[in-house]
């Protein structure tokens, strides 16, 4: 509530009315005027209240009158009274109804009562309100109001003092706020100052206002009272105190500045009065030091504490607001404030005066002002300078001048604070070495020295201890370490201050800059050259002793929030000092925080090279004495970390603090943050990182991101668990500082590469010596600084890939092995990065950046290469598809390989490559293609790594095919190329010079690639020649219609004869030398241990392969000119190698023969696209060669050889009839097959000559089988002119082959493992052959007819193998009849065995048969005795019989005999008269005998059946007799027919083999041969018809030899039995005897048959003779002879008959 407001005024009128009542109360007895007053008073208020309606102004009017009465009691001295009529008094004033005469009035009354003593602290307190209330006192009211409190200030009571000098002191600043108020309100009137009058400064008091006035006044006599002179306006003072008068000048000075700055009058006080006051009071402080002898002449004064603290108070508060004013008399103060820093300076005085420092030093704009005064102005001292360089020395002072005075007051001042956990916290992250003991003190300790650290202040502003302690009379004592606390954060708030200051005018500064440029791009930006004067003079002036300094206080610190702050300061002056440009202070403050990081005397080594040249300069350019101290080493901080020092020779270890690392951490904020103007000194910056990295053992990773190396050093690198933390912190700020290098510009970029380069060089050097771990920082730096620099890549890329192309050649592993990580790593990321314009569009950047990859192929270490190839991976990986111009930079690092590279190089190389071939061909500019044939070439070259040469082989194969998918756009790429080509060529006038030149650009490509492979084709190893040469073959015969017709005749003779030739000459000289199994573990197969067996199958292919493209291109290569000679080199080579003394290849040869050999007829255009797939198809089986029939197409494989042969003639129908003129030039192809074919079979089948030695070649099976099938598929093209000659020669070849023995390790494989015989394939095919001639021979003209004698001559030689093989040369060999599977086994291993004749010659005999019956009555047949020639031939198997070496033999002869004869007997009796078949009858005769009557006995194991069943041929043969022969004797020679007869009486009787068993006696008799022959001569003999005696006698003949046989046999066995008494005889006797009894019981049968005048007497009694005969072994004891004799006996009786007239003699 306002005091003016209705309420407010009713209540004031009610409380004076009531204070009136009180007082007239209070006085009605003893003071009856002042109650009268008192009453009228009451009176007059009511009068003034009902009247006036302003009441309060009515009132003031009146207050004259209304305070009376209440002065009236004062006046009364009495208590009660007084305190009534003052509260009175004060609640009018506060409501300001008090006039200036009234005031007056109450003033004098207040007098009266302070020299009364009375109610001292009320009158004070009125006083106050009085002044405070209104501004109606002035003069010499005021001058009395201010008096009376001072007066009281000085009373025997301290309450009332203090009451007093506070009320002074309120006084004063309201007289100096009311002038404040009063030019407030004159603000805007501007006065005419008068002129002054002579040449005095001072403009008389007259001019100022009343405010103004009193204000001047009172502050001239307060200095005259300092001064101890007498006042002019406060008059009737009485004492007053030289501490008390300071205090009070010095807060009006505080506090009302601007009224000294506005006022002339006031300024003029300062400079005529204050200063001078000021700088005599100073004098006994400045002549006094401490420790001085009293013997001096004069005695000095004592400094005494309050008066010069309160000095240095004003001194403050002068230079603080007033410098302007005062640039000389400041200068002076500033002087006497350093000297009071000195060292003889008492403590009290020292400690007061840093603080005043202090003060001074969290004003930079001041300290800028006094350089700018001082410091730059010539002839002045150098104050700014002088200042800082006192702080330094001071600092220093303290360590060196240990506090002598006050050792034992540790107390720390109020404002102190004793422990280091609580500095801790104020600031800095974590306190790492502190806080594991709080109880730590934060403190600086130098040698010895230990000075503890308080907290004085907070930063930036300098809270005074001893400046404020204004109760204190004596010298306080200065706790240890305050003075070094204040003077620490002075220097910490100076560098603060000028930092800040100058940083945020430079930042205003760049904003001008920066806005004048965007106004006027045209006009260089010209700053004002003042203002970076002063700045560099700041710096200039104070960095020498800041650096000192902090220096010192940076190796004595123990606090780790102090050793923060001070690294702190000297960063933001190495910053500082970076953006002014001032190198030297710049690297100075660099090198000192380079120091502090690395171990104590570490870092001489380090940096002497740049702290030398510093020290000698930096020190010296102040006139002050600065002492640089070297680090001390016994600093008491924790260590943290033991590792190695990072030189060339080993030392021991080091020891890192946790100082050093927060220096550490440091360093790198000051690169990370102020990198753009480190300039040079990034090199200090970098090496000194570079040694706390290694000794910290951090090591480079992913990206050169620098990782916690696991302890890699062994055990001397040792990290407490405390900074195990703290590293990943400190590897990612290293890894952000590098980051931060892209908002450098692109000079301080360089600066920062250049400076690692050098680190590098260093680091090279370093580890070229040894083979310890070398440190990799810079390299792994240098890559960060890349990675983050992309986009401005160009300008850093030569400078940094030289340098890390440098470092790859280093012989150190390591150092190289980070050089190539850095640089892979720089172009993988470089080609990743999305530039502006893309790559692809800016082709020499790309170049730019592929090219140190390509020179890394030049760097012969191994493990550089295998990185390079890495990531070329990684880059096809990524990039493949955008490499466009920087292929063939690429392709030529991954084909870079030799064969010294080892194999992982190369198959990473190669895993390049098969990335390249799979994804990236169709994306490569096609002139890279060429290159890409020629690097996988190298790649099949290489003899590392087998596996990759095969592989290479597949990916030419793949490549081929893409030439052939993509065929249409390569041509026109290609050509377009070869234009362009041309067009320079010309203009240079050369000629183009490429390979295959005259040939198109897309062929010259395949020509490449067929000639790439046609190289492996030869390589020394086998897989690869097989491989390569398949896959050459391959591409020919599936691609080759893409190549124009001439450039065939560059494939043919350039690629393939080239390659058979070479071929050939390596395979005729390889080593025969056995290889021992390849590599250890893989065993070699034994066709394959030796180098010529390995160079034989590569022999095989490849002339398949040609014989493959002959066959399959033919076409094509009969428009060429001269196909007639390459055909002729061809079969050369056939016959070369068909004739070399390796079955593989021999075999083969003939192989490809009969490819070449199959087609009947060229191919058309049309039909190429299937045949370029048969083409690729498998070969066909070696010994089933001729499955591939018809024109050029594979047909389904059949079993039987002559239906293929049907197929060929087919085919021979189909085929379109071809013109005569390509059927002559085929006529002369097919005939020189032929004498090929001729050459090497003769060449091949001859058997040797001499006698053998044991490893002479013999042809093997397969290949001889091969040679024979060859020739029916020739025979069709050459049947036409084959005449007898050449079947001749046909023959000895045919014989020959059939007669080569077998290998008998081989003949298991030859034949099939089942028990039944059969024929080898050789034998098979010369039957084949035969049957193709004789089939001709059938089917052909008339005269081909006379060689089929030829042909059965050739067959019936085969027939005889059966029983007699035939010899090669004089070799021995073992024959084996029928070979079963499990004899083989048997034979010694190295012979050679014929094997097998018995099945071919039977089937030999069988087509002989065959042939037979077709031709028997052919002129040549019958002209040639055939016939006779055939018996002659089946005479020794049927003549051997069971001692044939196949029982089949003689079997089969005699079905062939019949069989023959069947056909050939009616033939031969038709021509009997032409005597041709004269010599045929005693063959066959001598054949019948010889087979009926063999001399070789049965084998003991023959069953009765098979027995019986050799009885049924036998009697097969004597029906044959009796059917074909005897009824035909007449045309028959009788030699003949009686040698018949003579055979069959022999059979007729037959005394049986001697090894029956009883139970087979009947059976093994050959009964029924008997009884055959018996009958057939009895039939002859009996015949009726008997056409000539001759018969008749033949018959009579027989049978009277039979008779006489049965004579004897009965007889020999009746004398025998006799003998033998009662002993059986033996079983074949017995045998014998029932047989010639059965034969004559058939005989008597036989007799009664006939017709009586058929039998001649004679014979009737022979018979008849042998009756007594029979009678006579009636005795025998055998039951079966008994039984057989009754037979025998029964037909007598017929003869039993009474006796005739003529008898004849009846005995014998």
């Amino acid at each position: 509530m306002s005091t003016s407001s209705p309420e407010a005024v009713k209540k004031l009128l009610e409380n004076m009315q009531t204070d009136l009542r009180s007082l007239s109360m209070e006085c009605k007895k003893k003071f009856p005027p002042v109650k009268e007053a008192a009453e009228s008073g009451i009176v007059k208020i009511k009068t003034i209240a009902a009247r006036n309606t302003g009441i309060l102004a009515a009132l003031k009017e009146n207050s004259l009158e209304v305070v009376q009465p209440f002065l009236m009691g004062c006046g009364t001295k009495e208590p009660k009274i007084t305190q009534l009529c003052l509260a009175a008094i004060q609640r009018l004033m506060s409501h300001e109804v008090v006039s200036e005469a009234a005031a007056g009035n109450i003033i004098n009354m207040l007098w009266q009562l302070m020299e009364n003593g009375l109610e001292e602290l009320k009158l004070l307190q009125t006083v106050l309100v009085l002044l405070t209330t209104n501004t109606v006192v002035h003069d010499e009211v005021l001058s009395k109001a201010i008096v009376l409190c001072f007066r009281l200030h000085f009373t025997k009571d301290n309450i009332t003092n203090n009451t007093a000098a506070a009320t002074v002191r309120q006084v004063v600043t309201v007289v100096f706020e009311r002038m404040v108020a009063e030019d407030e309100r004159f603000k805007g009137i501007v006065e005419q100052p008068l002129p002054v009058m002579g040449n005095t400064n001072r403009r008389s008091v007259s001019t100022l206002r009343p405010s103004a006035k009193d204000a001047y006044m009172m502050f001239q006599d307060l200095c005259q009272l300092v001064n101890a002179d007498a006042p002019y306006w406060l008059v009737g003072m009485t004492e007053m105190t030289r501490t008390f008068g300071l205090e009070l000048l010095e807060s009006v000075l505080n506090d009302f500045p601007e009224v000294f700055l506005q006022h002339q009058e006031f300024s003029f006080l300062l400079k005529e009065r204050v200063c001078p006051l000021v700088i005599k009071l100073f004098s006994p402080n400045i002549k006094f030091r401490q420790g001085c002898s009293a013997i001096s002449p004069a005695p000095v004064e004592k400094p005494y504490f309050p008066i010069c603290m309160r000095l240095l108070r004003v001194v403050s508060v002068l230079i603080k607001h007033f410098y302007t004013l005062l640039v000389t008399e400041c200068e002076i103060f500033l002087s006497l404030l350093v000297k009071f820093l000195d060292g003889e300076k008492p403590q009290w005085l020292r400690a007061v005066a840093v603080e005043s420092v202090h003060r001074l030093c969290v004003q930079p704009h001041l300290l800028r002002s006094f350089c700018q005064s001082y410091d730059m102005k010539q002839h002045s001292t150098k104050v700014f300078r002088d200042i800082v360089n006192a702080l330094g020395s001071f600092i220093q002072s303290l360590f060196i001048i240990p506090n002598a005075g006050n050792n034992t007051a540790v107390s720390a001042p109020a404002g102190g604070s004793g422990s280091g956990a609580q500095g801790g916290a104020q600031g800095g992250p974590g306190t790492g070495g502190v806080s594991g003991n709080l109880t730590t003190q934060a403190a600086f300790e130098y040698r010895g020295t230990w000075i503890p650290l308080m907290t004085v202040s907070v930063q930036g502003s300098a809270k005074a201890t001893y400046l404020e302690m204004l109760d204190k009379v004596e010298p306080p004592s200065i706790p240890e370490g305050y003075a070094m606390s204040v003077a620490f954060s002075a220097l910490l708030d100076l560098v603060r201050g000028i930092t800040s200051m100058i940083e945020r005018e430079l930042a205003v500064e760049e904003e001008a800059a920066a806005e004048f440029r965007e106004t006027h791009p045209a006009q260089a930006w010209q700053p004002q050259p003042g203002v970076h004067l002063v700045w560099e003079e700041m710096v200039s002036a104070c960095w020498c002793g800041l650096l000192a300094a902090l220096s010192l206080l940076l190796d004595a610190s123990t606090d780790e929030t102090a050793t923060e702050n001070i690294l702190k300061a000297e960063l933001t002056m190495a910053s500082l000092c970076g953006r002014l440009g001032l190198v030297t202070p710049r690297d100075a403050f660099i090198t000192a925080i380079c120091k502090a990081s690395l171990p104590p005397h570490y870092a001489l080594t380090v940096l002497s090279s740049n702290a030398a040249n510093l020290s000698g300069k930096a020190y010296s350019i102040q006139g002050h004495t600065v002492q640089i101290i070297s680090p001390s080493s016994e600093s008491h901080q924790q260590v943290v970390a033991v590792g190695q020092p990072l030189t060339s020779q080993p030392q021991g270890t080091v020891v890192l603090t946790a100082k050093n690392i927060q220096c550490m951490r440091t360093l790198l904020n000051l690169a990370h943050c102020h990198g753009a103007v480190l300039g040079t000194s990034w090199q200090l910056v970098l090496a000194t990182l570079q040694h706390l990295v290694w000794i910290l053992g951090l090591k480079p990773g992913m990206g050169g991101a620098l990782k916690p190396g696991r302890a890699v050093e062994g055990p001397s690198t040792v990290l407490t668990t405390a900074v195990m933390t703290d590293l990943p912190i400190i590897s990612n700020i290293l890894s952000r500082l590098f980051e931060s290098s892209q908002y450098l510009d692109d000079v301080s970029l360089h600066h920062l590469i250049n400076a690692l380069c050098s680190l590098s060089v260093e680091a090279m050097e370093m580890a070229s010596g040894n083979n310890k771990e070398p440190s990799l920082f810079a390299v792994a730096k240098l890559l960060e600084t890349g990675l983050v620099n992309m986009d401005r890549i160009e300008i850093l890329w030569r400078p940094l890939t030289g340098h890390l192309l440098e470092v790859c050649q280093h012989p150190n592993s390591r150092m190289r092995e980070w050089g190539a990580e850095a640089l892979t790593a720089l172009i993988k990321a470089s080609l990743a990065y999305k530039h502006d314009p893309p790559l692809a569009l800016n082709q020499r950047l790309q170049l730019l950046l592929l090219n140190p990859l390509k020179e890394l192929s030049n760097v012969l270490h191994a493990d550089i290469r295998q990185k390079q190839l890495e990531s070329v991976l990684q880059i096809l990986q990524s990039q493949g598809d955008s490499l466009g111009p920087g292929w063939p930079l690429v392709l030529g690092v991954i084909g870079a390989i030799r064969n010294d590279q080892g194999e992982s190089l190369i198959r990473t190389a190669f895993q390049c490559l098969q990335l390249v071939v799979t994804d990236f061909l169709p994306t490569m500019p096609c002139t890279c293609l060429q290159i890409v044939v020629d690097v996988a070439g190298s790649f099949g070259l290489q003899n590392q790594e087998l596996n990759i040469s095969l592989t290479s082989i597949g990916l030419l194969w793949n490549i081929s095919d893409y030439f052939f998918q993509r065929g249409e756009a390569i041509i026109q790429e290609l050509e377009r190329e070869e234009e362009a080509l041309q067009k320079r060529a010309q203009e240079k006038g050369e000629t183009l010079n490429r390979p295959f030149h005259p040939a198109p650009p897309f062929d010259c490509l395949w020509l490449c690639l067929y000639a790439k492979l046609g190289e492996m084709c030869v390589d020394p190893r086998p897989a690869v020649r097989k491989s390569a040469g398949q896959t050459l073959f391959s591409t020919i015969a599936a691609h080759g219609t893409l190549l124009q017709q001439p450039t065939w005749h560059i494939v043919v003779w350039k690629v393939l004869y080239q390659l058979l030739d070479c071929v050939k000459a390596s395979s005729t000289t390889a080593d025969k030398e056995k290889i021992e199994s390849g590599g250890g573990n893989i065993l070699i197969h034994h066709s394959r241990d030796t180098a010529e067996k390995q160079w034989a199958e590569t022999w095989v292919l490849t002339l398949a392969g040609v014989a493959r493209i002959f066959n399959t291109r033919r076409y094509l290569l009969q428009q060429l000119g001269d196909f007639f000679e390459a055909w002729e080199v061809l079969l050369n080579h056939i016959q070369s190698a068909a004739l070399s003394k390796n079955n593989e290849v021999s075999l083969a040869a003939l192989k490809s023969f009969q490819e070449i050999l199959q087609i009947v007829t060229p191919v058309k255009d049309s039909d190429r696209a299937g045949d370029a797939f048969a083409a690729m198809g498998v070969p066909p089986v070696l010994i089933d060669p001729l499955s591939a029939a018809g024109p050029g197409r594979p047909l389904a494989r059949s079993d039987s050889l002559v239906e293929r042969l049907t197929r060929y003639n087919g085919a021979e129908l189909q085929a379109p009839p071809p013109t005569e003129e390509s059927a002559l030039e085929d006529a002369a192809l097919w005939w020189s097959a032929w004498n090929t074919w001729y050459r090497t079979g003769t060449d091949s089948t001859r058997a040797p000559s001499g006698p053998t030695e044991r490893f002479s070649f013999i042809p093997s099976q397969p290949f001889l089988t091969a040679l024979v099938q060859i020739f029916p598929a020739l025979y069709q093209h050459i049947k036409a002119n084959f005449s007898m000659e050449d079947l001749k020669k046909l023959g000895v070849i045919l014989h020959g082959a059939v007669s080569v023995p077998i290998s008998s390790d081989a003949s298991p494989f030859i034949l099939p493992s089942y028990t039944e015989a059969v024929l080898t394939s050789l034998q098979e095919a010369v039957l084949t052959a035969l049957d193709v001639l004789q089939k001709a021979i059938c089917v052909g003209p008339e005269n081909l007819q006379v060689m089929y004698p030829a042909i059965f001559e050739q067959l019936l030689l085969f027939v005889e193998f059966s029983c007699k093989p035939p010899q090669y040369g004089r070799m021995e060999t073992k024959h084996v009849a029928n070979a079963k599977y499990n004899q083989i086994q048997l034979f010694a291993p190295a012979e050679w065995v014929a094997l097998n004749y018995v099945p071919f010659a039977e089937r030999s005999l069988e087509v002989v048969v065959d042939l037979y019956h077709k031709t028997a009555c052919h002129k040549a047949v019958i002209n040639e005795k055939v016939l006779q020639n055939i018996i002659k031939t089946l005479r020794m198997p049927l003549g051997l019989k069971y001692a044939c070496p196949s029982e089949s033999t003689w079997k089969l002869a005699v079905s062939s005999l019949l069989k023959v004869l069947s056909i050939g007997l009616p033939v031969a009796r038709q021509q009997a008269s032409s005597g041709k078949f004269g010599t045929m009858w005693p063959e066959q005769a001598n054949a019948f005998e010889d087979f009926l009557f063999t001399k070789s006995s049965p084998p003991d194991n023959l069953s009765i059946q098979e027995f019986q069943k050799n009885e049924a041929v036998d009697v097969e043969v004597v029906q044959l007799i009796s059917t074909e022969i005897l009824p035909f004797a007449n045309f028959i020679p009788k030699d003949f027919v009686g040698q018949i007869m003579a055979m069959l009486n022999r059979g007729s009787i037959h005394s049986q083999s001697p090894s029956f068993t009883e139970a087979e006696i009947d059976v093994r008799m050959r009964e029924e041969f008997s009884k055959v022959c018996f009958e057939t001569l009895l039939q002859f003999s009996f015949s009726n018809k008997v056409s000539t005696p001759q018969e008749g006698y033949i018959s009579r003949m027989a049978l009277s030899v039979l008779l006489k046989r049965s004579q004897d046999v009965l007889r020999r066995y009746v004398e025998d039995e006799r003998l033998s008494g009662h002993c059986p005889l033996p079983r074949q006797q017995v045998t014998e005897i029932i047989f010639v009894l059965k034969a004559v019981s058939t005989l008597m049968d036989s007799l009664k048959k006939t017709q009586p005048e058929n039998v001649d007497g004679n014979t009737w009694a022979q018979v008849i003779a042998l009756y007594p005969t029979l009678v006579e072994c009636v005795t025998c004891s055998s039951p079966e002879v008994s039984s057989a004799l009754k037979e025998a006996l029964g037909p007598f009786k017929d003869f039993m008959q009474p006796p005739v007239s003529r008898v004849q003699n009846g005995e014998s």
